[in-house]
């Protein structure tokens, strides 16, 4: 079951990327990530007030629990991290062909490998190293062909943003795995909808205070910000690509390496429509990079299911 909601949290994702990649050209990224936070939060806000009021049953899927500082501190940092993760990803998503983010993000969960190996005691079979290795020989190749386009990913400063977004999301997801663990396991046992509404409140403060202090100042002088509705689609995406990767991390079995991997086949869909809508670029030599990838995805399901 927690395969199956990790593969559709990578479609949902998906669909996350492209959006995110349409609302953001031409136009600023911060007020985009604030109105990201600002919907996200405003769709699990009911959910908070209603759990409040006991007008959510305890054992109902959208049951969100009350917690008191001594829990939020820990989704305070989360929401530091997946912050850190989001405005370097935003800004290198702005400057790159989703053809050439969309592979660099689906070898992230080799990052998520050696902190689950390091600090959860998981441990891979043969299938599943396979597939860790093919990932890694894509991410390579990719990087020869991004050259076709001027891209050097040595010398990118947008390319070393998008791999600091990969590092920081790395690190939010290990981080997932710590607060959805029970304390019997070396976790916070925290509700896995609590997490996902609180981190975006505190998100969207965070990106508040930021607005004023960084981009208002000077906005006169860059991009510009224009409303886009797929502005909106981005945090409905989001939110429902999330909230099957937390509800997949909160059953029994689930393994952050796996479930990790397994959403970065979103790349599908970004690379479908980078090729289709947006028109992208060297598409044959990067389609074999997304073959390896998908290739990485089978031989980890395989060793899934071993």
């Amino acid at each position: 079951m927690w395969l199956l909601l990790a593969f559709l949290s990578a479609f949902l994702l998906g669909f996350y990327d492209v959006f995110k990649k349409k609302s953001l050209k031409d136009n600023a990224v911060i007020p985009v990530l604030l109105l990201n936070t600002l919907f996200s939060s405003l769709i699990f806000l009911p959910f908070i007030i209603l759990s409040k009021q006991g007008m959510i049953a305890e054992d109902s899927l959208f049951f969100t629990h009350s917690y008191g500082w001594a829990e939020h501190k820990y989704i305070l940092i989360k929401s530091c991290i997946v912050l850190a993760s989001w405005l370097f990803a935003y800004f290198g998503l702005k400057h790159l062909p989703i053809t050439i983010v969309g592979p660099i993000n689906a070898t992230r969960p080799v990052m998520v490998l050696i902190g689950a190996l390091t600090f959860f005691s998981e441990h891979l079979n043969t299938w599943q190293w396979i597939g860790v290795i093919v990932a890694m020989i894509g991410l390579y190749l990719l990087s020869r062909s991004s050259k076709k386009e001027g891209i050097d990913f040595k010398h990118n400063k947008w390319i070393i943003f998008v791999i600091l977004a990969n590092v920081f999301g790395a690190v939010s997801g290990l981080y997932d795995k710590f607060l959805m663990a029970s304390p019997e396991n070396g976790g916070v046992g925290l509700d896995k909808l609590a997490v996902q509404s609180w981190y975006n409140i505190y998100q969207f403060f965070m990106m508040l205070t930021m607005l004023f202090l960084l981009w208002w100042p000077t906005h006169k002088k860059t991009t510009p910000f224009h409303w886009d509705w797929s502005i909106i689609l981005i945090s409905v995406f989001l939110s429902a690509a999330d909230f099957a990767y937390f509800y997949a991390l909160g059953l029994d079995g689930a393994m952050i390496s796996i479930v990790s991997m397994v959403r970065r086949g979103s790349v599908v869909v970004s690379f479908l429509f980078g090729a289709m809508v947006f028109k992208e670029k060297n598409l044959k030599s990067k389609l074999i990079d997304l073959a390896l990838v998908l290739l990485s995805m089978l031989f980890l399901f395989i060793g899934s299911m071993q």
